[in-house]
């Protein structure tokens, strides 16, 4: 069965609350959560002090997304906040390797994320010590983008590699998320969809997350 994370960054800000409660009825496995700092995307969202409270409300896993120009300098405040998974950009860390250990050693899972222009291949000397990989499926920075076929070629290579080599990474997609594109990453062998405005935007949430997740 595939797990789901609603994305926090399509819910109502004004009842964020409620947004949660919704999403964990539903089923949800993950709440995701997108921290923007302005710099490595053009965007400004949730921050640590957010996720602390997101963390105090919520019943499921917070997996949260590092879209941040030096995501070394926050992890251990995120992994203190409450972050049950970290996933940072491989573009945004010269020493993926190394960050990848400091999510582990605050007590975390450890991501890490794809840009649609980054070839999967760039990943194959981490492959081995990562929990999850990311592949955005739009340019990160906002919600409601279309989705980008050619991401489907990375979620390919990431589900044979990790075949072939006898390693459990879960593969995560974030972006474009909708029914015909949901079918689309899931027979490439994604595990994990995060789904912003096609979830918090449904008129039953219930039904899209059993969609989804079947």
């Amino acid at each position: 069965m595939t797990l789901l994370a609603p994305s926090l960054l399509a819910a109502n800000y004004m009842q964020l609350g409620e947004s949660i409660r919704e999403a964990e009825i539903a089923g949800a496995d993950y709440l995701h959560i997108d921290v923007m700092d302005g710099h490595f995307v053009p965007n400004l969202t949730f921050g640590i002090d957010m996720v602390g409270a997101i963390a105090g409300v919520a019943n499921i896993p917070l997996d949260v997304h590092l879209m941040l120009a030096n995501p070394d300098l926050y992890i251990e405040k995120f992994a203190e906040a409450g972050a049950k998974i970290i996933s940072v950009h491989i573009e945004a860390c010269p020493h993926i390797h190394r960050v990848i250990h400091q999510i582990k050693e605050a007590g975390c899972q450890a991501g890490v994320v794809l840009n649609p222009g980054t070839p999967a291949g760039n990943l194959t000397s981490v492959l081995a010590e990562v929990d999850l990989v990311l592949q955005m499926t739009v340019n990160p920075g906002f919600g409601g983008q279309r989705f980008i076929p050619g991401t489907l070629r990375n979620m390919t290579f990431l589900d044979q590699y990790r075949k072939e080599n006898d390693l459990n990474y879960l593969i995560e997609v974030d972006g474009g998320i909708n029914q015909e594109t949901a079918d689309l990453c899931k027979a490439a062998g994604v595990d994990i969809l995060v789904a912003g405005s096609y979830f918090f935007q449904s008129a039953d949430k219930k039904v899209t997350a059993d969609f989804l997740k079947k």
